[in-house]
């Protein structure tokens, strides 16, 4: 942990905005591991300052942990398949068969978790805008200058970002135009139709991966549809059910055997596919409550 006294004034004054400081870092990066190697720089950065210079500790370490995220996402797309430690949120499945009750619990507490995926889909500046903003309320004009933006551009990226959000934030209101637009993409990778998948598929669309070797992140549509030909042509999963994956539309598919094969969400935003996630981990699977076909 860090290197410090409780003694310490400046120490003390970053223990209080611990907590904080790792709920930012973790909506940015989406992985516990790099959200605490985050707030680590943080420290050592401020410990390496001279604090009289510091008007205001809570919004200088807001700032730097924002800064220290954006370099790893920026990083992490210069490398889109490397494999993470972490994997993703916790997945709740249920049957698609139209609105909820009010009741469902389970799909209720599942909207938080839909919004780390849904964050997965974003650029790392929307992602920060975003973020620090709407989640964090850090004044635009501060997130411009870690963005090195006008105020108005950082206005505009996080309200694209919002948009992308806001299509996702009910569960229950899965619509018609999102499930045609997720069984366009599944019959184009199944027949092999590449142009179709690119129709489908937002330019950035985001593709993460969890495996039995770590997440694996995907970028770019000409590589997702490229994959998903792949994948999908072969033909390894004989059933498949639509369902409801952290409140978006999604699919779970089984192998001859009745085994699962994958869990996959789909992010829908303006007629296209601007974020997948899947489940492929054989152990992460089997420990899932998965909803089984008729």
């Amino acid at each position: 942990m860090y290197d410090s006294s409780p003694a310490d004034p400046v120490a003390e004054a970053f223990e209080a905005q611990r907590d904080r400081l790792r709920a930012v870092a973790y909506r940015m990066l989406g992985s516990h591991a790099d959200a605490e190697d985050a707030v680590q720089e943080a420290w050592l950065r401020l410990s390496r300052q001279d604090t009289a210079t510091i008007h205001n500790l809570a919004g200088w370490l807001t700032t730097v942990v924002g800064r220290i995220s954006l370099d790893v996402l920026r990083s992490r797309q210069a490398r889109p398949e490397a494999s993470y430690d972490d994997r993703l949120p916790e997945l709740v499945v249920t049957v698609d068969d139209g609105p909820a009750p009010e009741d469902d619990v389970a799909l209720a507490d599942s909207v938080g978790l839909a919004l780390l995926v849904v964050l997965e889909s974003l650029r790392p500046s929307e992602r920060l805008a975003f973020v620090l903003h709407d989640l964090f309320a850090v004044p635009f004009d501060e997130i411009a200058q870690i963005l090195g933006k006008s105020t108005d551009a950082t206005k505009m990226l996080a309200s694209r970002a919002r948009r992308k959000v806001q299509a996702t934030e009910r569960p229950a209101t899965v619509g018609r135009e999102q499930r045609q637009v997720v069984q366009a993409y599944l019959a184009a990778a199944r027949h092999g139709d590449f142009e179709g998948l690119l129709r489908v598929l937002d330019p950035e669309v985001k593709l993460t991966v969890d495996t039995p070797g770590g997440v694996v992140v995907v970028l770019g549509a000409t590589e997702v549809a490229a994959g998903a030909r792949r994948r999908l042509g072969a033909g390894a999963a004989v059933r498949g059910l639509e369902v409801l994956v952290n409140g978006l539309p999604g699919i779970v598919s089984w192998r001859e055997d009745g085994t699962p094969l994958s869990v996959i969400a789909f992010t829908v935003v303006d007629g296209r596919i601007a974020g997948i996630a899947a489940v492929i981990d054989p152990a992460r699977l089997a420990s899932m409550d998965l909803p089984h076909p008729a």
